[in-house]
């Protein structure tokens, strides 16, 4: 039996994401209001996605237009959107077509330069997008800054192959796992690793398929209804959005620290700092609580249906549960630093009116003697 003839592309296409925290908060219908762009509210499209997820606030999605990507194998035209999301992200998404009758294999390459590969360029270049969609919205967006960090995502998409072909034939003859993980080296992958890429594997037809693994996912999807990428991107969001309060608290948490360690034998001096610190620490609990809200209210899990069970998967692969008990440790901490401030505070406050009463005693003493 010889090798079985790789799969080849007819209708496919590639999506690339760079997902930036720009704000704490973008105002959603003002952002609408003010766009120049040609601008929609995401909405799923398949039969029964409304019945297994809910999203109560769906991002906004503006078309950019064609964009050349500064790839280090060349330039490529993309088609670009921006979407965004009510907690202050903008997700810049590239849309690239995989050329008729490209083989999978052929992919694995491109895969390696934007999965594996550090993408300097093209990160910046998305950066841009998001900073400049950004200031075009005006006062859409709630305290607008600018991290670092961002996060990125891959998504193979394709509608049909050359031929037709049921899932359970493109888990068995397509290199998957190796385009997810964009390996290029010609030693074959192990056993073990290409099981732990395709375990996470979903069907709801014979002819479609999802892959998803925690950078980059392949979808199989003969109906084009966007509704798992759209998932799938809500998901790196949701990530996108812990990593940054997680590096903020980082920061706030030890610079807290040194303050109060800075503060030490001022005396009744530092009464007045405390109160700032407690002040301090009580905005970044708020804003941690009504951060920790919009994600959890951003999709509702409402049944245990295709695609719930594939959105919880997801969520699981990304490593969110982690991510999300980091962030509401370090809440608890802060929330119990605050709580020793604002005790200190107290302390100090009455030693301080001690002092006071005892002063004026001893004055109403002095003056008595003086009169007489």
């Amino acid at each position: 039996m010889g090798t079985p003839a790789p799969l080849r592309v007819r209708d496919g296409h590639l999506r690339v994401y760079r997902l930036f925290d720009v704000a704490d908060a973008i105002d959603l219908a003002r952002a609408e209001a003010a766009a120049r762009a040609p601008a929609s509210r995401w909405r799923m499209g398949g039969v029964h996605s409304s019945a297994a997820l809910q999203i109560p606030r769906p991002p906004l999605h503006l078309a950019l237009g064609a964009r050349e990507l500064p790839l280090a194998s060349g330039p490529r035209t993309a088609r670009a959107l921006l979407h965004l999301f009510e907690y202050g992200v903008a997700s810049v998404v590239y849309e690239l077509p995989i050329p008729p009758g490209t083989a999978l294999e052929e992919l694995v390459p491109l895969a390696d330069e934007l999965v594996v590969q550090p993408t300097p360029a093209l990160d910046e270049a998305a950066r841009r997008e998001a900073e400049e969609g950004g200031r075009a919205l005006g006062g859409a967006l709630e305290k607008p800054h600018s991290w670092a960090g961002l996060e990125t995502y891959a998504i193979f998409q394709v509608r049909a192959f050359e031929e037709p072909v049921p899932a359970r034939e493109v888990l068995e003859r397509a290199p998957l796992a190796r385009l997810l993980l964009g390996e290029t080296s010609p030693v074959p992958l192990s056993a073990q690793e290409s099981a732990d890429v395709l375990k996470h594997r979903f069907s709801y037809l014979e002819d479609d398929l999802a892959v998803v693994d925690w950078n980059s996912a392949f979808l199989l999807e003969p109906s084009g209804v966007s509704d798992i990428p759209d998932l799938l991107e809500f998901a790196t969001a949701h990530l996108l959005e812990l990593r940054y309060y997680d590096a903020l608290l980082d920061r706030e948490l030890h610079a807290i620290y040194d303050e109060m360690e800075a503060a030490r034998g001022l005396g009744s001096l530092f009464t007045l700092r405390h109160g700032r610190l407690a002040r301090r620490t009580a905005a970044l609990l708020l804003e941690l609580s009504e951060m920790i809200e919009r994600l959890e209210n951003g999709v509702k899990i409402v049944g245990d249906f295709y695609l719930a069970r594939l959105y919880q998967a997801a969520v699981g692969r990304f490593r969110l549960p982690a991510w999300q008990g980091d962030v509401l440790r370090k809440q608890r901490l802060l929330a119990d630093v605050n709580r020793m401030l604002k005790e200190a505070a107290d302390v100090r406050r009455a030693d301080l009116f001690e002092v006071t009463i005892i002063v004026l005693i001893a004055w109403e003493v002095l003056w008595a003697l003086l009169r007489r």
